[in-house]
Parts: structure tokens; sequence; C-alpha cells
């Protein structure tokens, strides 16, 4: 992990805007009209309405997304008692957590005020504007107190996330940890090191799990708390042992099963780790430097299973794998409360999503070939986009279960979309060609089986019941390379193409394509060379029906690959070209980019083939084309180059297609800016029209232009889709991830279909 200056930390706070969050806007305010109807009169409504009833608030406002995250700044992080004005980036940084992991929108709330009671009647007096209250950063013991007093008195969630954000997730860790090494919950001894509202917190959460209180030692700076101690609190005295044998870390941790350390750095020695027993389970909490290092607790025994606050090393505990979730599904079901159940219910959502397999974007994220249920591995990533779904519902279920949900969720898979959508990991637009492919898989060929992107989202796909996979390539490096994952090849048959049993079908693919191409010098002995090639014979196998579509580009030079399918597949009756298309997939809907693959410098002819090809497509996928052909110049500014290129393919495509809604050659502003394009030329076929699809003059712009909106907006991108071909061939790249590849398999399955259906 990079190290964070003070400089880097201050300007990044600074810079621009300083802070970390905003209010947006979520209505349209542009008109005299929208502000009548955002305040007066228009307002008056619903507050009529939320006066006879005031649970109609979370319809008519933002009550029901909204979270207070509140401190008196008694307790900031490692720095203790620095006040509300100083503890005030801690609590804006915890609302664009929220924001970013669960779409929920906070106000950060600063109270100076330590009376514990004074505290609690300023929160209550302003909860009837939140959803619920996140408190953040209070000092133990006023803390419980002011949790409790809260929770019996409001009608909202409230959590203070110091105490419960780390119980559950450190609770998930032990449950998988404990799993690893082979114990159970009930027999280990455990030693907790530190006594303030996390450690009082997490232990209690233990015990509710299954942990027996007397098999627990807690620690404080002066020792073990023994019940012969006269110092110790209400909330110590809890956790007091009878035992007078142990009365310092050191003589706590021999033969323990389990370190929780909640306190500071470096107290946890090499010497004292070496005392526990087998398998020691080492949590060392303290940030950012923890009780025993990473290194030296490994050092020590390598048979340890050791988790930390710290991101930099494996099985971070952190609280943000949690809080985000728990309050958007209590918020979901408007629960009044976040109760034990619901807690439990996120701890065993969490473990359990460690123990399945880790999708594509975290392996990524943390620069590795894959992530599986481990000693390195047994608590989720905080990038893990599946926490939203998983930890959300299994807290709305539970409050439902509880008795504590005034708003029940009765369709689980739609609740399910709605968070995916919610957080933009899945769009309406992309589960409705994936449904389309459910609904009538078809036999998929993957070209490159030995590569690990293709492999993974071919096992994928088929688990997403969206095709039934056929992998090509060395069946025992295929085996392999699927062990070393972790995937099974259950159900997905593996081709070797150079393998004596396909010799017989090499000859027959070799001797279609000879007499298919005999007129353009084809001949059987190249053709038998051919079918040695995966792409010749991949192909084939959609060319003879023995297959429905194929995938490849992972590995090939699309030059290569265009010329294969040009000779196999060929290009569809009426065309003279095929083409590829990208979308990218935002909140204002799909944007179809063409051509971004494979005509380098299209002449007019070509330009022609792909508007017309676009048409197709865009249709395809449901939407009605409005289509801009772009250029530097506008509608005839240049009669040279490109330009005039552009100029009189727009002029041949509206004369063979008058009601095709088409225009050109355009700038990308006026393309993109209904308003502007209207204003100042109003003559265009797009008026009033918002283009959805934009014609390149060159692959250079089209490919550039894909690129630097995928890697500069939140844009889901789906692509490249084949266009033109006679049958469902489809291309990936070399930067293609695994979801990349399923996407585009989605596509070809579809494709498959459509064709299917023209076969009736």
């Amino acid at each position: 992990m990079a190290k964070i200056t003070k400089e880097a930390a201050l300007l990044y706070h600074s810079q621009g805007k300083p802070g970390k969050i905003e209010v947006v806007p979520t209505k349209p305010h542009s008109t005299q009209t929208d502000l009548s109807l955002a305040y007066s009169p228009g307002v008056a409504e619903p507050c009529l309405e939320i006066e006879k009833d005031p649970l109609k608030a979370y319809d008519y406002t933002a009550k029901g997304n909204l979270v207070a995250v509140i401190s008196n700044g008694t307790a900031v992080l490692g720095l203790g008692d620095i006040g509300t004005l100083a503890g005030k980036p801690v609590m804006e940084g915890k609302g664009l957590l929220f924001k970013i992991y669960a779409g929920i929108d906070v106000f950060d709330i600063e109270i100076d005020e330590k009376d514990p009671e004074k505290f609690i009647q300023a929160v209550k007096a302003i909860a009837p504007t939140f959803g619920g209250i996140n408190l953040e950063d209070i000092k133990a013991p006023e803390c419980f107190e002011i949790e409790d007093r809260l929770k019996a008195e409001l009608d909202i969630p409230v959590m203070h996330d110091d105490q419960h954000g780390t119980a559950i997730i450190s609770s998930a860790g032990l449950l998988n940890a404990l799993d690893i090494a082979g114990k159970k919950i009930e027999d280990v001894q455990i030693v907790v090191n530190g006594a303030g509202a996390s450690a009082n917190s997490c232990t209690k959460l233990y015990i509710a799990l299954g942990a027996r209180k007397e098999n627990i030692l807690m620690v404080d700076s002066k020792g073990v708390l023994r019940q012969d101690r006269t110092d110790l609190n209400a909330s110590k005295k809890f956790f007091a042992t009878s035992r007078t044998d142990v009365r310092t870390l050191e003589e706590a941790i021999r033969g323990a099963d389990v370190f929780l350390g909640l306190s500071k750095g470096n107290v946890l020695s090499q010497a004292m780790v070496k005392t526990m027993a087998a398998d020691p389970i080492i949590f060392a909490l303290a940030n950012p430097t923890p009780e025993i290092s990473y290194e030296d607790a490994m050092e020590a025994r390598p048979d340890a299973l050791m988790a930390t606050g710290r991101s930099d090393y494996p099985n971070q505990i952190n609280n943000v794998i949690g809080f985000p979730y728990i309050f958007r599904g209590a918020l979901d079901v408007r629960a009044t409360q976040i109760n034990e159940a619901m807690k439990l219910a996120a701890v065993k959502a969490i473990a359990n999503l460690a123990k399945q397999p880790v999708p594509d974007v975290v392996n990524k994220a943390y620069k590795v070939n894959r992530l599986s249920f481990g000693r390195s591995y047994f608590i989720p990533k905080p990038v893990d986009q599946r926490l939203v779904t998983e930890v959300s519902v299994a807290v709305a279920k539970a409050a439902m279960d509880s008795g504590v949900a005034r708003k029940p969720i009765l369709d689980w898979d739609r609740y399910k979309n709605d968070l995916r959508a919610l957080m933009g990991y899945e769009t309406s637009f992309t589960r409705k060609f994936m449904d389309m492919a459910r609904s009538n898989p078809k036999r998929v060929v993957f070209a490159e089986g030995t590569h690990p992107n293709m492999l993974r989202a071919a096992v994928e796909a088929k688990n997403e019941g969206i095709c039934h996979p056929i992998l090509l390539g060395n069946d025992e490096r295929i085996a392999k390379l699927a062990e070393e994952l972790e995937l099974s090849l259950e159900g997905i048959e593996v081709v070797n193409l150079r393998h004596d049993n396909q010799l017989e079908r090499r000859e027959r693919y070799a001797q279609i394509l000879t007499d298919k191409r005999n007129r353009q010098g084809a001949n059987l002995q190249e053709a038998n060379d051919k079918m040695y090639e995966r792409n010749y014979f991949g192909m084939m196998m959609v060319e003879t029906g023995e297959a429905d579509a194929f995938i490849t580009g992972l590995y090939t030079k699309y030059s290569n690959t265009i010329k294969v399918a040009k000779e196999v597949i060929g290009i569809q009756p009426g065309f003279s070209h095929f083409a590829t298309m990208h979308i990218l997939n935002g909140k204002r809907g799909p944007l179809f980019l063409c051509d971004t693959l494979i005509n380098r410098h299209p002449s007019t002819d070509t330009l022609v083939d792909v508007v017309k090809l676009a048409d197709n497509t865009v249709r395809f996928f449901a939407h009605d084309p409005a289509i801009a052909m772009l250029s530097y110049s506008n509608f005839g500014a240049d009669e040279s180059g490109s330009p005039a290129s552009v100029h009189e393919a727009v002029a041949r495509v509206q004369e063979a297609c008058p009601d095709l809604a088409i225009d050109g050659e355009m700038q990308v502003n006026f393309a993109l800016d209904a308003s502007l394009r209207d204003a100042v030329y109003p003559f265009t076929r797009l008026k009033g029209k918002e283009v959805n699809t934009l014609v390149f003059p060159n692959l250079s712009s089209a490919n550039a232009a894909y690129k630097l909106l995928q890697a500069l907006t939140d844009r889901e991108s789906i692509g490249p889709i084949q266009m033109g071909l006679n049958k469902p061939i489809h291309f990936t790249d070399a930067e293609s991830s695994v979801r990349d590849i399923v996407n585009v398999t989605a596509v070809a399955v579809i494709d498959a279909i459509v064709e299917e259906r023209k076969r009736l």
C-alpha cells in the first residue's frame, strides 16, 4: 500500500470543493413549473399528506434513504477526544462510504455535547429528518448508554458502528477461521486485549454465536479483568473472570486459540504467540499499527490464521464490509431498529460470501490471479460488489422475520436486481438480454479454452444458465488450469481440435471449406492445415450447425480473425462489409458506437454498410436508432477528406432510408446536445431527438472514443458486438474481463436465437 503523506492527505481534502460530500438535486428544477412543484405552492400537497400519515414521509421525502452520521468527537479513530469540529473529516468520510457502497445519502452532524443526557435529547430532536442514525466515535462507557437509550426511544434504526461494525465483521472472520482450523466456537479459548466499546460488542457477539463466557479472558491496560479487581466499571465487570492465576496478557495468551486485539500497537510479542494453541487465530486490529505485525506473527507461527485492520495484508477486518449494507437492508424494509437478529444475519451472510467463488472484479482490484477461501482469504474484500445484495437481503429478511419491518419485501429477486441497478452493477438493459439468453441457452464455442479469463467466463456463463459451453484447446492443460482456478468443468464439453480423435472432423470441415471456396483458390491440403487453427475449426463448428455461436479474440489478432470469418462464415447478403459495435450503458440509457474494431479507413460504401448494420443492430436491442455520423466539421463545412466521405454517406443513406433518423456529418458536441443542435441546425432529421447511435469516420476515432468513455465514465460497456456476418461469430479483445466475455456470450446467444427463428 502506498504511504500516505500529510501533504497528500491535506491536499485531497482541500483541493477543488473542500470536503468529500455534497447535496445533489434529484428532481427537475430548470423551469418555473419545476420550481413551483418543488416549493410553493406544490410542496403543500405532500406536507398535508404527511400530516395525516407520518409514514408518508418515506414516500414524499428523502427520509427513507437518509442516514445521520452523528458524533461528539470524544473518541475519533485512534486520535482520542479531539473535539467535534476536528472529527468532521471522519464523519464526512463515513458519509462517502455510505454513498459509494450502498447508495445511501448522509448528513454528517457534529454535536458539541459530552453530557450523555443532553446528547441524547439533541439527537432525538433531529431524528424525524432521518431514516436511520449511525453513531460514530463516541467514547466508552457513555456510548453504551447513548445507544441503548436512542434505540429504545426512537422508531428508526440506530447503530454505534464503532461497537457493532467491528463485531459483525470480526465475527464473520472468526467463524470462517475456526472452520479452516477445524475448531468449534464453543470449545476455543479466547483472549481479548482491550476493553472498550468495540471489545465489549465483539465479545458479546461471539457469545451470541456460541462462545462460552468462561472461556474468554479480557485484558485492559491494567491486566486481566478479574472479579477481585475493584477498579472495574459495569461493562468490564460483565467479562471479569473468577480465575486468579492469570493477571497479564502474557499469562492469558498461553494455550489460547484466539487473540482479538482492540488496543494499541506492538503489545503482543512473538514469544507470546509461540505459546498459543495449534492453528492460532490472531486478529490484531489496532490501526494503523497492529498489536503484532503480520510478518512477526507469521514468522513466529506459520500455522496462524491472521487478520488485521489494514488493507495491505490478507483478511482485513474493515467495517465498510458491514455498515453500508446493514443500513441498506434496514432502510429498505423501514425497520424500526437494528436488532441482534439482523446483526447475526449480517455475520452469516458475510461469512458465507467468502466461501463463494470470487468475481473477476475483486481479483483484478487486488492484482491477483485468484482468491479462494482459505488461510489468506476468509473475509470478503470491500470491493466485492456482491456484498450489497448478500448482506442487505439477509438483514432485510431478518428484520421481517423478527417483526421490526414496516414495509415487507415480497419479491426478493426483484429486490436484488434493484440493488444492483442502484449501485450501477447491473442495469435493466443488461438483465433483459441476460434473461433472453437464459430462456433458450445455445451451444457456444469458446476459442481460447486455456486462457484463464475465457475459462472463467465459460464456467460463469454455464452457471448463469446463458449457454452450453464448448471449450477448444488442449484438454489436459484446460483440466489443470481449471483445477488451479478451482473451477468445475462438469457439464462443459472440451474439444482438443488437434487430437487424433478429431481427425474425421478436421477432414470433413476441410472438404466443406474447399467446396465452398474452390473458386477463390482454396485447395484441400491448405484447408486441412487450417483446421488445426482454433478460429477455423471453431467457426466451422458454427458453419456446420454443430455449435450455435463462437467467441474468440483474447489471443488472436483482429486482422487474422476478420480474414477467417470472411472465409468460413461470410458476410450477410446485401452487404459488402461487416463491422462491430460497442454499447456504453449509463443513466441516460445506452449509447451505441460503431465501428469500433474492423474497418480502419472506411470508404463511403463501407460507411453506408456500417450505418445500415447499426440500424439493424440497435433495433435488435429494442431501441429506435437516432444516428449521428461524426466528423470534425458540420454539414459540409469541409469539402475534402473524411468529412466529404461521411457527408456523401449521409446523403446516400437518407435517400435509401427516408424514414431513418440520421444526419451528419457533425461534431460530437452537436450530436449529443439536442438543444444546441436544434438551435444552430434546426433543419436536421434529428430535430427533437436524443442521439443514441454514433458512427465514426474511421477506426482510430471510434476505438479511442469508446475506450475514453469507458475509462472516464461509469458507463457499463458491452461489446464488441459483431454486425454483418452470416452466423453468430463474436469477438473479445486482450483486455476483456470475465464479465465482458460473459456479456458478449449473452449477445452471441441472442444472435443465435434470432438466427434460429429466421430458419423456422
